[in-house]
């Protein structure tokens, strides 16, 4: 390039000028020599006190919606820029719906590319609408900066590094809509009034009646005074459920994934998420795969704060399809951490016998399951004495579309 050679061409010149007695010789190598000195000077602060900024009109959406991105660069200097041009890295998970993008280097991300001139102090800003249309954790940035003097001998460039999130939620629907009975859903848990009896909290201790459970009898008191002691305890309104999502999509041993019924199997678990909360159950959400952003596995306990569905969309955003551990195994270890009384619920696409033999398991020690079964593979199982539901993957995506309801959490 030119401007790397500028001054030993210059002073070439002027050598040949003077050995020469050629005027004009001298005169070309003081203007190049002038040239590229103003070049240079041009190429050291043409980027200096140059600003980028990155907008985005909502951080968190749902799969469907749009956002704005908003660009903005500042020149802060009496130095016009002739040109300067911004190479921003987006993700390819999302879909621009003004403007061109060019392929990255990178896996999954694409270069949006502005070039343009500035003036001193000058500012410009371009807005690019976004239709979010697959859920997921995404990154915007870093951007390139690259800006040069007005002849093209010198080029710098500089990365600006900040770096703008974006969390698209899954789907929400109504479950009538997936099959499941929005009524009852859970069989005879009815009401968040629904009156437990809280193991923790023992109010008293009375006569063994008929019918008592033995799990139930104060041994010591019944030692102490010769005949049967039950344990009288607190009564409770709360009602715990657990949703175990299973990310397996394919038949065991093999590995791989069939992205659509892993879709449904997070909307089917974002969807009994809201409704659940909304009818007064503190809800949590356990997967069989590592959480993206810590150590170990996706694993939200029960609670019914205010953000909690807000926790759970974000866990269930950034749902991938490998699995780390089978499902059976994460439902007989995180059973130990639910209260007395909680309710398990399942969604799996591909049902295993340990899976079976888990919620089977978990009904005998007076815990209540429920699993629903996604995707037509599925479409056969049937389970006596377990409450099934069954959501077909031919469900018609366009009606998802136009019956996603609101469930916010931010």
């Amino acid at each position: 390039m030119l401007g790397s050679y500028w001054l030993f061409i210059s002073g070439l010149i002027f050598v040949l000028s003077l050995l020469l007695h050629q005027v004009p010789l001298l005169l070309v190598a003081l203007l190049l020599f002038l040239v590229g000195g103003v070049a240079r000077l041009w190429d050291r602060y043409c980027l200096v006190r140059v600003e980028y900024q990155r907008r985005l009109s909502a951080r968190r959406v749902f799969c469907g919606e749009e956002v704005q991105l908003e660009i903005e660069i500042t020149n802060k200097k009496p130095l016009p820029l002739p040109w300067i041009q911004i190479n921003d890295e987006i993700p390819d998970g999302v879909t621009l719906l003004k403007g061109k993008t060019s392929p990255s280097h990178l896996m999954n991300r694409v270069i949006l590319s502005n070039l343009l001139s500035l003036s001193w102090y000058h500012k410009v800003k371009r807005r690019y609408p976004i239709s979010c249309r697959q859920r997921g954790f995404f990154t915007f940035g870093p951007a390139l900066m690259r800006s040069g003097d007005i002849f093209g001998f010198f080029t710098r460039e500089e990365q600006v590094k900040p770096i703008d999130n974006l969390i698209v939620y899954p789907k929400i629907v109504p479950l009538e809509k997936l099959g499941i009975p929005s009524t009852q859903p859970l069989g005879d848990i009815r009401t968040r009034n629904y009156l437990f009896q809280d193991p923790v909290l023992t109010m008293g201790i009375r006569e063994y009646h008929a019918g008592d459970s033995l799990r139930r009898i104060h041994w010591k008191t019944t030692a102490r005074l010769g005949q049967l002691q039950t344990k009288v305890f607190e009564p409770t309104t709360t009602v715990d459920m657990g949703i175990f999502l299973d990310v397996r999509t394919v038949k065991p041993p093999f590995w791989g994934s069939v992205p659509e019924l892993l879709e449904l199997a997070v909307i089917v678990a974002a969807s009994m998420t809201k409704h659940a909360l909304d009818q007064g159950f503190r809800v949590g959400l356990y997967v069989n795969q590592n959480n993206t952003s810590s150590d170990g596995l996706v694993r939200i306990p029960p609670s019914q704060h205010g953000d909690q569905l807000q926790h759970i969309l974000e866990a269930l955003a950034q749902v991938y399809s490998t699995e780390t551990i089978p499902i059976s195994r994460l439902i007989l270890n995180e059973s130990r951490n639910l209260p007395w009384g909680s309710t398990i619920v399942v969604v799996s696409a591909m049902p295993s016998n340990a899976l079976l033999e888990a919620l089977f398991q978990m009904k005998r020690v007076g815990r209540k399951a429920a699993l629903i079964l996604v995707g037509n593979a599925a479409s056969g199982v049937s389970i006596d004495g377990l409450m099934v539901y069954h959501v077909p993957d031919d469900i018609m995506w366009q009606d998802l579309e136009t019956l996603s309801i609101s469930g916010r959490g931010n």
